[in-house]
C-alpha cells in the first residue's frame, strides 16, 4: 500500500517545488524540489521502520544477531583489541518511538558498534603539521555524499600518525561528524588507513551490521530527531561520542539489512531520475518563456507585436505557471512600456520635444531665481548611441534634461553620532529601505532611523514622490518615497521638473536598464556606480499624456500579474501540504483520517 501510494502520486511530488531562500547556502539553484526531498526522507524513514521491504519469516531474529555481537565483543575485549564497554542504559518500553516488525529489536548504536574519538593529546596534528603527501587526515569538509572526498585531501607524516593514540580509521569504517556539519557521515572506501580531525568520530560496526544500512540510518529523519534529543542546545550544536552511542536504532537481521539497502538504492536512483527530469522540464519551460517574450520586444511593428502576443495569449495558462515566469512577464511589460509598444500612440498628443523645450525654460527660470545651480551642458544624443528606434513624438534624452538628479547628503562624521538622532522625528532611509520597496509596490515605506533638527540640517530633506536609486551595495535598486525623508550619498534622488509627469515611468525605465548599469560597476567587493553614469544614461521620453497612460497601463497589468502570482503561490502551498500529508499517511497508514486528509488536500 505504501509503495502504491508513492507511485500514484509521483507526479504530485515532482511538482511540489518552492523557491530557495536567497540567504541560504546551497548549489546556487533557485528552486528547491521539495516533493522529491520529502520522498527521499520518506524512503529512509520507511527503511528504518521496517516498512520498505517485506519481512522473511525464515530470517533469524535480530536477537540472535545481538547474541553473536556480544560474543564477538567479549572475545575482542579479552584479546585487548577493544576496551571493555560501559553498559548502556536499558531501553524502556515507553522510550521506543514506534513499534518495530516481528523479529526486529530496539538497540543503541553503542550496542552494535564501537565509537572512537580522534587523538586529543599533544600529539594531535594542528594545521602547521599538515604536509602535501603522507597519511590521509580527514576533517568534516571531506565528508561529501556519504563518501570521503579525496580530491582535496590533507595529510600528516607517517611519524606523526605513529604518535597518535586514537582516531585511526580503516577501510569500511564510518566517519560521523559531531560538530559543525552535525550528523554528516561517510563510509571509508579506497583508503586503507588514516586519521580523523577532532570534529569526527569513527563508527566501527561489528560483524552482521551492514555499514551501508548504518549510513542510511544516519541520513534518516529519525536519526536527525535523535540529534535534536542529545545535542547540547547551544548556538553551535554538537554531540559527544558518548551521546551518539545512546542513539536508538531499530535493528533487523543482517539479511533484511541487505534487502533494505538494495531497495533504498533502487528508490533513490528513481528519485535521481525524477529530479533530473523535473529540473530539465523547469529549465526548458524557462527558456521557452524567455524566447517567446523576447519576440514581443523584438517585434518590428505593431502588426508583428499583435501576432506575437496572440501566440503567447493562446497558451497563457500553460506558459505562466511559475513565479519566475510571471516575473519575466512583468519585466517584459516594463520593457514594452519604455519602448513605446505598450499603449497606442495618439497623433494629437504634444510631442516630447515640446515638453523638453518647456522644461528647459522652467530650468532657466529656476536658475535665475537661484533655486537650482546652472547645469553643465549635456552632450547631444548621437544617432549611433540610440539603443532602439522610438515611435513618432518620442525623444531620446538624459535624466538631468528632465528633472533634478542628485545624491543624498550626510555631512557629519561619524554618521552614527547620537547628536543627529536624539529625539528625532524625520525619517532617514538607507539603501536597504530602497531595496525593500520591491515588496511594497515600489513605494518606500520603511526608514532606518529618525533625524532630529541637527540631523536634517547636515543632510537634505527630499519630498514624498522622489524616486530613489541606490548607487552602492545593491546597484540601481529603486523605490519611490512614500513620505518626506533624508538619505545619504549612497542613494540618488530624482524629481521631474514637470509636476504632471508621473515619476513611476522613470522608475520602470531604471528597472529595465539595471543590468546595463551593473556593467559600469567596477569589479570590486563593494560594487558601486556614480552620479555621472546615471546622468549620461539615455532615457526614452514619450509625450506627457502617453507617459501617464503608460504608467496606468503598467499598474493595471502588474496588478493582474500579482494576482496570478498569488494564485500560483496558494496552489504551490497546497502541493507542499499535500506532499507532507502523503508522507504522514505513508508513515501512519492506520490513521483513519489520513486518507481523507490527503484527498482533501489534492487540488
Amino acid at each position: 500500500m505504501t509503495e502504491q501510494l508513492i507511485v500514484n502520486h509521483l507526479s504530485t511530488l515532482a511538482l511540489a517545488v518552492q523557491n530557495k531562500s536567497a540567504s541560504g547556502r546551497g548549489s546556487g539553484k533557485k528552486i528547491d524540489l521539495y516533493g522529491i526531498k520529502k520522498l527521499r526522507e520518506l524512503i529512509l524513514e520507511l527503511a528504518v521502520r521496517g516498512k520498505l521491504v517485506a519481512q522473511n519469516p525464515e530470517d533469524e531474529p535480530a536477537s540472535k544477531l545481538l547474541e553473536r555481537i556480544e560474543a564477538e565483543k567479549a572475545k575482542l575485549a579479552k584479546e585487548k583489541l577493544i576496551k571493555n564497554q560501559k553498559a548502556l542504559p536499558a531501553i524502556a518500553e515507553d522510550e521506543q518511538p514506534f513499534e518495530v516488525p516481528t523479529g526486529w529489536k530496539w538497540v543503541r548504536l553503542g550496542d552494535i558498534c564501537t565509537l572512537e574519538n580522534g587523538d586529543r593529546s599533544k600529539n594531535y596534528p594542528n594545521k602547521s603539521l599538515l604536509v602535501e603527501r603522507g597519511i590521509p587526515f580527514v576533517n568534516a569538509g571531506h565528508l561529501q555524499n556519504s563518501r570521503v572526498n579525496q580530491s582535496e585531501m590533507t595529510f600528516i607524516t607517517q611519524e606523526r600518525f605513529d604518535l597518535l593514540r586514537a582516531g585511526k580509521f580503516q577501510e569500511g569504517d564510518i566517519l560521523y561528524c559531531l560538530r559543525g556539519s552535525l550528523g554528516k557521515s561517510a563510509l571509508v572506501s579506497g583508503l586503507s588507513t588514516g586519521a580523523i580531525a577532532s570534529s569526527l568520530v569513527i563508527v566501527r560496526s561489528f560483524e552482521g551490521i551492514d555499514q551501508h544500512f548504518l549510513l542510511r540510518y544516519f541520513d534518516s529523519p529519525f536519526a536527525m530527531a535523535m540529534i535534536k534529543q542529545y545535542d547540547n542546545g547551544t548556538a553551535q550544536p554538537n554531540l559527544s561520542a558518548a551521546d551518539l552511542a545512546k542513539f536508538l536504532i531499530p535493528l533487523s537481521s543482517d539479511s533484511e539489512q541487505h534487502r533494505i539497502v538494495t531497495k533504498v538504492d533502487e528508490l533513490m536512483a528513481l528519485c535521481d531520475q525524477i529530479e533530473q527530469q523535473t529540473e530539465a522540464s523547469l529549465s526548458a519551460h524557462t527558456t521557452l518563456v524567455e524566447n517567446l517574450l523576447a519576440t514581443l520586444t523584438n517585434s518590428a511593428n505593431a502588426e508583428e507585436l499583435e501576432k506575437n502576443w496572440q501566440r503567447i495569449a493562446s497558451h497563457f495558462t500553460t506558459l505562466f505557471t511559475t513565479e519566475a515566469s510571471i516575473d519575466q512577464l512583468k519585466q517584459t511589460i516594463l520593457q514594452l512600456a519604455v519602448m513605446g509598444k505598450l499603449v497606442p500612440q495618439d497623433p494629437n498628443d504634444e510631442p516630447a520635444a515640446n515638453l523638453l523645450e518647456r522644461i528647459d525654460a522652467e530650468k532657466a527660470q529656476l536658475v535665475k531665481e537661484g533655486k537650482i545651480k546652472k547645469q553643465k551642458p549635456l552632450s547631444p544624443v548621437a544617432e549611433d548611441e540610440k539603443p532602439f528606434g522610438l515611435p513618432d513624438g518620442w525623444e531620446w534624452c538624459r535624466m538631468p534634461d528632465i528633472g533634478e538628479l542628485a545624491r543624498g547628503k550626510s555631512k557629519h562624521r561619524p554618521r552614527n553620532d547620537p547628536i543627529l538622532y536624539s529625539e528625532g522625528s524625520t525619517p532617514l532611509i538607507q539603501t536597504g529601505d530602497v531595496s525593500g520597496a520591491k515588496h511594497t509596490g515600489r513605494v518606500i515605506k520603511t526608514h532606518s532611523a529618525l533625524y532630529n533638527e541637527d540631523g536634517v540640517n547636515q543632510s537634505r530633506l527630499w519630498p514624498a514622490g522622489t524616486m530613489c536609486i541606490t548607487i552602492a551595495a545593491n546597484i540601481a535598486d529603486t523605490g519611490i518615497l512614500g513620505f518626506d525623508a533624508c538619505f545619504p550619498d549612497s542613494v540618488v534622488g530624482f524629481r521631474p521638473y514637470e509636476t504632471e509627469m508621473d515619476v513611476s515611468y522613470f522608475e520602470y525605465f531604471i528597472r529595465t536598464a539595471k543590468d546595463h548599469l551593473e556593467e559600469f560597476a567596477p569589479s570590486t567587493a563593494q560594487k558601486n556606480i556614480n552620479l555621472e553614469i546615471l546622468g549620461t544614461l539615455l532615457v526614452p521620453l514619450p509625450p506627457l499624456a502617453e507617459l501617464n497612460s503608460i504608467v496606468a497601463k503598467v499598474n493595471q497589468l502588474t496588478t493582474l500579474c500579482d494576482q496570478i502570482k498569488t494564485h500560483l503561490q496558494h496552489q504551490q502551498q497546497t502541493r507542499l501540504h499535500l506532499a507532507d500529508a502523503m508522507v504522514a499517511q505513508a508513515l501512519n497508514p492506520t490513521n483513519p483520517n489520513s486518507t481523507t486528509q490527503t484527498k482533501a488536500a489534492n487540488p
